[in-house]
């Protein structure tokens, strides 16, 4: 679309070379930039969606996404409509304006476009969800919600923790969670002079009944370490469909059956214990007690 045929249509009308030529700079601008748009809407906004869908995205995640592409798109129409339309040197000020502009608000908010990064990263690697149990540093929690700038996490103290993206993108988070299952680990004490084969069969018999520990994997034990007064015993089990609660509740039971297992079979579980030895000397004490009068 130029703008040279439109303004010869006009002063074939009768309106004057700088009027017409106006008129089909602005004609020429509103069509092209409604174009664009109404083509971007239409094409490149449901690219994108379906991208966003094969890469399993949650709705909250999709959406803003979505808005940063229609930004995007009516941005490009509004430039390919100033440059069809023959508003150089117009369009060259407006890009000399935005630049200083985006050069000032890149400075004054270089946190909230790093966390806005973070976001759009934390969107599409997926290092968590919301429901997910995940830790970093020394705190840990439940994901409530995640948007492009922060993550809301519920602590298991029911606090509400929100943690700017890039502390979340910066550093090493642990998922627990990401998969379908999860180990747990626990290590066993018993004396130096228990059976260690017959301790090793309790803790797997009180794997095997628990109903909340799998049978595949198995459960396993090694000996581990040979301490100043037990003999470690590690445990390793595995849960399905793993969370904080029932991490926490599993594991609580299976140690509470196979300590009074223990107890049933005469397994001693030690504690460390300290034997302080000498005397005291005490020094000078002629001086101070005299001896009775008869």
């Amino acid at each position: 679309m130029q703008v040279e045929p439109i303004s010869n249509f006009f002063q074939n009308l009768g309106l004057g070379p700088g009027l017409a030529g106006t008129i089909a700079q602005a004609v020429v601008f509103v069509l092209v930039a409604i174009l664009v748009y109404v083509l971007g809407k239409a094409i490149v906004v449901p690219i994108v969606d379906r991208s966003l869908k094969s890469r399993d995205l949650d709705e909250h995640a999709r959406n803003p996404i979505k808005k940063l592409t229609s930004i995007v798109i009516v941005f490009v129409a509004i430039s390919m409509a100033f440059g069809l339309a023959q508003y150089g040197n117009f369009l060259q000020s407006l890009a000399t304006i935005a630049a200083a502009a985006t050069l000032a608000i890149g400075f004054a908010m270089q946190d909230v476009l790093s966390n806005f990064v973070a976001g759009i990263f934390i969107f599409t690697d997926k290092p968590f969800r919301i429901g997910d149990w995940i830790e970093w540093d020394d705190n840990a929690g439940v994901v409530e919600d995640i948007s492009l700038r922060v993550t809301r996490v519920r602590t298991f103290d029911n606090e509400l923790l929100t943690v700017p993206n890039s502390q979340l993108t910066d550093g090493v988070i642990k998922n627990p969670v990401a998969k379908d299952q999860l180990r747990l680990k626990f290590v066993f004490g018993i004396g130096y002079d228990d059976d260690i084969d017959a301790a090793t069969d309790i803790i797997l018999e009180e794997a095997e009944n628990h109903e909340g520990i799998l049978e595949d994997p198995g459960p396993s034990v090694r000996l581990v370490e040979l301490g100043d007064s037990s003999v470690g015993l590690q445990s390793r089990i595995w849960i399905d469909n793993p969370s904080r609660s029932d991490f926490v509740k599993t594991r609580g039971e299976y140690v509470q059956a196979v300590k009074e297992r223990f107890d049933e079979e005469g397994i001693d579980i030690p504690y460390p214990n300290r034997t302080i030895g000498g005397g005291l000397e005490l020094a000078g004490m002629d001086s101070i007690v005299e001896p009775a009068d008869d």
